[in-house]
């Protein structure tokens, strides 16, 4: 919060285990998410569907051995949230056992309760719009989102309404440059954005994909590969968190209008 009412922007990293924790927190990022995307980099899955509670808890707990500065978010899985009563012992888990300090998840107005709640029993939420990947087969496959006047209406009401039931950061996938813009100039909590454009209060991304390994045939538009002008995953992690603070990343080509 005081980063984003100061204008310094956030610089955010997924990790899954202790050697990468250390190399992250060396090069100075904020914040680490545990993401489900360890589903497809970590576990060779077609997408983020099959992560267990199980597996977000033992890489959380990975992270959490190594962390000494970063916030330490994770990501609760799909169908592990589908009730109030789910998504507190869901967290419950990922934060006594796993040793998180927040949990992500995503959807809108139909979330509002759950958010609620959560924040209600002291746990810190991350909400998470736009693109949603525990969505993809209902939203038709990864779209960018929000690129009618109607849908950006719903998801600036969704966000505002997110933040006033108590998320303290939101998370913008795949979002036209110009409303994550409008969308983070709205909102008193930080706008963290992943294919949502150069105004948002921070990135993220997944650290196989900056750094070229995640093996996957297609990247999606909004990563870019810090390796190549780097001479050690050290240096390609701090070249990425130099573009971030400097807003050079990301540029026009990993954005979308």
């Amino acid at each position: 919060m005081k980063m984003k009412q100061a204008g310094q922007k956030i610089v955010v990293l997924t990790s899954y285990d202790a050697s990468f924790t250390r190399v992250i927190e060396a090069a100075g990022v904020d914040v680490i998410l545990v993401g489900d995307s360890l589903g497809m980099v970590v576990q060779g899955q077609e997408s983020t569907l099959p992560v267990r509670v199980e597996d977000m808890v033992y890489h959380t707990q990975n992270v959490a051995r190594a962390r000494r500065r970063c916030l330490l978010v994770a990501d609760m899985p799909f169908m592990s949230y589908s009730s109030v009563e789910q998504a507190l012992s869901t967290a419950g888990c990922l934060m006594k056992e796993g040793g998180a300090h927040m949990v992500k998840l995503e959807g809108g107005a139909t979330q509002l309760k759950t958010v609620e709640q959560l924040a209600d029993h002291g746990i810190p939420v991350c909400a998470h719009l736009g693109l949603l990947p525990q969505s993809v087969h209902k939203l038709g496959g990864y779209r960018v989102q929000g690129r009618d006047q109607e849908s950006a209406a719903v998801m600036k009401e969704d966000a505002l309404s997110l933040q006033n039931v108590g998320a303290q950061m939101l998370v913008l996938e795949c979002v036209p440059t110009g409303l994550a813009a409008e969308i983070s100039a709205l909102l008193d909590i930080p706008v963290i954005g992943i294919g949502a454009g150069v105004d948002c209060d921070g990135q993220v991304l997944v650290i196989y994909d900056m750094l070229g390994i995640s093996g996957e045939e297609y990247l999606p538009r909004f990563v870019k590969n810090f390796m190549p002008t780097a001479d050690s995953i050290q240096g390609a992690v701090a070249n990425y968190v130099e573009a971030v603070r400097t807003g050079h990343f990301p540029g026009d080509e990993q954005s979308f209008s």
